[in-house]
């Protein structure tokens, strides 16, 4: 699958997408397993209150299944202005 990062969240991890072999069932397992990559990854999730993330472009939830899910986005919340 597709990881995509956005803002500060790419800014920490270095990277602006890459492409993830994973067997993580939900977006939290696939984090878990990101964080136990390397301190970039561990420091980028280290706050999720601070994340939101979308399947397959649409907001979704950490506790949501990644059956079938090709693309994954983490980003910080955005404020119009």
């Amino acid at each position: 699958m597709d990881v995509l990062y956005f803002a500060w969240v790419r800014e920490r991890i270095g990277l602006p997408k890459e492409k993830i072999e994973t067997s993580a069932a939900t977006v939290n397992d696939l984090i878990a397993e990101l964080r136990a990559r390397e301190d970039r990854y561990e420091a980028a999730f280290a706050d999720l209150s601070a994340l939101r993330v979308a399947l397959d472009q649409e907001l979704s939830e950490f506790d949501s299944p990644l059956e079938g899910v090709r693309e994954v986005a983490f980003f910080p919340p955005m404020t119009g202005g």
